[in-house]
């Protein structure tokens, strides 16, 4: 049998025009999905303009979510859109920021790597950033490579990593296409679609030596001919390369939206490339399409409260701090056929105002969080949850409250606290990770911290247990951590008699990883990050079963 011929890899720049959070990482994540879909190894990269080496110690309110990679890198939240679409895991080499850039290219001078050369930032600075495109295609094995540049087409930050680009292209000029990811706006007074502000963005794309591809109109509206035509003239491309992507309830219909344009194939016909789609990929394209079903025809609704810290920004209430954490959520719900309706609380409102805020929900999650603000309010939530039978799930933060809740109010140590928030407490319920307290004195914050993916050992017979038993998986787990405290082993006796237990813990049974307590629905609280690992068609077990309980719905007695 003769091998299959290597194609040379492809690569897809997406940049973005006219404004920031246009989708450029959801654009790059669907054609991901598409192409896959088609039946070729597909990643993805991120790369983001700011100094930062990563995103850990960036404020969640102002960047969004921290994902984190199995690998335990702290990135950029696209990087869990691109696991979420491709269904595959997206390692450290697939994101970069001009932090890792620079630093890898002053470590290299200072090592004489470049023999005495003078170092310029033009062209040691984007040859690095091919550097490490190609890294990651290495490490990956793909066979085609989204690359979504960060920012806006005109700043800048990001106009090294477009000249990487353009050199790429110039390399490989059959091999490297561009997508603009561009705004068209409707002003009310007006009523019409604007393109004025994409030929301008695609003029400032052009300066820098690259012409678009294809243009991805993203609007209100679907984008009728009489645009697209002005597009194609004043932007020196098809008028059939003009993608529709107009406003969508589900941000999972995005590729079937770009495959009304027919755009995978039009992507594969540049390249000179053709579909050589699987069964296998066929059927989990079929299993996508399934999956919309279901979350366009759910059976019923259930009402889930989040309590968080991480909403507020100004005026504007923002959820992209807990993205993953949504995004998970609904994945459990199309699962169970079931649509969730999230209510955002912030912690200190209930330290104000108490728990009345609380009433009418079906389910609560206490998810991330770091230092003291907001936590007696998260305490008094949890409290409530435990008292009215209201089925909780704790993440990280979470857990941490709970184990502090039960400490006070169960086993009536009133002071009980995380040394996060009170070093002087005598009951410090929850303490800081043997190695971290120097790396504090340090300021050692970034990279530093518990990260990526652990084993974790369930105790079989537990609610954490049977919710993974239920989805086919086994009592050994790997989950994804993030954090610098954990559960006090000194309380563990105590808690034990008073009905909290121990529901996970690391294989050798010294990190407690999981808790759970006695005669409750469902009351579970994790220091892992369970909604790191959930996909549209691969939802996690412990979000499947906290909206199924949620929601009332009990497993059918069989007669």
């Amino acid at each position: 049998m003769k091998n299959k011929k290597k194609i040379k890899t492809k690569y897809i720049f997406v940049v973005g025009g006219v404004m920031s959070g246009v989708g450029k990482g959801i654009t790059a994540a669907s054609i991901g999905q598409i192409l896959s879909n088609k039946g070729y190894n597909v990643s993805a990269i991120k790369i983001d303009p700011y100094i930062n080496i990563d995103a850990g110690t960036m404020n969640p309110i102002e960047h969004g979510e921290v994902f984190v990679t199995d690998d335990g890198d702290e990135t950029d939240q696209d990087l869990g859109n691109y696991e979420r679409f491709l269904n595959k895991n997206i390692y450290r080499e697939n994101y970069m920021t001009t932090g890792r850039v620079y630093q890898t290219v002053i470590n290299k001078e200072r090592n004489l790597e470049y023999h005495g050369k003078c170092v310029q930032v033009v062209p040691h600075i984007p040859m690095e950033i091919i550097d490490r495109i190609n890294k990651a295609v290495k490490k990956t094995g793909a066979e085609i490579v989204t690359i979504e540049i960060g920012g806006t087409v005109g700043e800048y930050e990001n106009l090294l990593f477009l000249e990487a680009a353009r050199i790429l292209k110039l390399q490989k000029p059959n091999d490297v296409l561009f997508v603009m990811v561009s705004y068209l706006p409707i002003p009310n007074k007006i009523g019409e679609m604007k393109t004025k502000p994409t030929q301008h963005a695609v003029r400032t794309l052009n300066s820098a030596g690259i012409q678009p591809n294809f243009i991805i109109a993203r609007a209100e509206q679907n984008i009728d001919n009489v645009r697209r035509e002005k597009i194609a003239i004043h932007c020196n491309i098809q008028k059939e390369d003009v993608i529709a992507a107009p406003d969508i309830e589900s941000i999972y219909e995005i590729p079937l939206n770009f495959e009304k344009n027919n755009l995978g194939n039009k992507i594969l016909k540049k390249f000179s490339l053709k579909s050589k789609a699987t069964k296998e990929s066929k059927q989990n394209a079929q299993k996508w399409v399934d999956m919309i079903k279901n979350v366009k025809n759910p059976k019923q609704e259930v009402k889930i409260g989040i309590v968080g810290k991480y909403f507020a920004s100004g005026g504007f209430s923002l959820t992209d701090s807990y993205i993953s954490v949504i995004e998970a959520i609904k994945h459990a719900g199309a699962y169970n056929k079931i649509k969730p309706k999230l209510e955002w609380i912030a912690a200190e409102t209930i330290e104000k105002e108490g728990t009345k805020c609380l009433q009418g929900l079906q389910g609560i999650i206490v998810p991330q969080g770091w230092g003291s603000r907001g936590s007696q309010g998260k305490i008094k939530t949890i409290k409530y949850c435990r008292e009215k039978k209201i089925p909780y799930l704790g993440l990280c933060y979470g857990m941490q409250m709970a184990v502090i809740e039960f400490a006070q109010d169960v086993c009536g140590l009133k002071d009980a606290t995380s040394e996060e928030i009170n070093l002087k407490s005598k009951n410090k319920v929850i303490h800081i990770m043997p190695g971290q307290a120097d790396l504090i004195k340090k300021k050692g914050y970034g990279g530093t911290i518990r990260l990526g993916a652990w084993p974790c050992k369930l105790k079989p017979g537990t609610v954490l247990s049977q919710a993974y038993k239920k989805m086919g998986k086994s009592d050994l787990v790997s989950e994804r951590h993030r954090h610098r405290y954990e559960f006090n082993n000194e309380y563990r006796e105590l808690f034990a008699k008073k009905g909290l237990i121990v529901a996970g813990t690391s294989p050798d049974g010294n990190i407690v990883e999981a808790v759970e307590i006695k005669d409750h629905p469902f009351f579970v609280g994790v220091q892992f990050h369970p909604e790191y690992l959930s996909r549209p068609l691969d939802p996690h077990p412990l979000f499947v079963e906290f909206v199924k309980v949620s929601a009332g719905i009990k497993k059918k007695k069989k007669k």
